[in-house]
């Protein structure tokens, strides 16, 4: 070892630049929170939408679990946290295709962000 590596004055430099490190943002973090804002914005948009869209597809339908709003809200903020739930699955062909498009939209969602995630991770530092 040498004298350099153990002197305490070397030790605490590096101590502070690694705090440092942690502690300032590089473009990588920026653009990963950009993501993260940006998916989450759009999924409830399309949880709103979607949520609106089953309750007009579905309200009318004999056997149907969807008879008001908050009901389709439930329903499709279910689909895109879970892919499941104990309601009853659309009866409509239209709220059965939109019951598809919610699922495909949250492993899309998902394998997105793992992707964001593990770019991000493996990007490493600038420094």
């Amino acid at each position: 070892m040498s004298a350099v590596a153990t002197h305490p004055t070397h030790r605490s430099s590096a101590i502070r630049e690694e705090l440092h490190r942690w502690v300032t943002w590089e473009d990588r973090h920026r653009r990963l929170l950009a993501r993260i804002v940006i998916v989450i914005a759009l999924t409830i948009v399309v949880d709103v939408v979607a949520s609106f869209l089953m309750w007009v597809f579905e309200r009318h339908a004999a056997g149907t679990d969807i008879h008001g709003l908050g009901e389709a809200f439930f329903f499709s903020t279910v689909q895109l946290l879970t892919v499941s739930s104990n309601l009853t699955n659309p009866l409509t062909v239209a709220g059965r295709i939109l019951d598809v498009v919610l699922e495909v939209w949250a492993v899309v969602v998902v394998a997105s962000l793992g992707g964001s995630f593990a770019s991000f991770f493996t990007s490493g530092d600038s420094s």
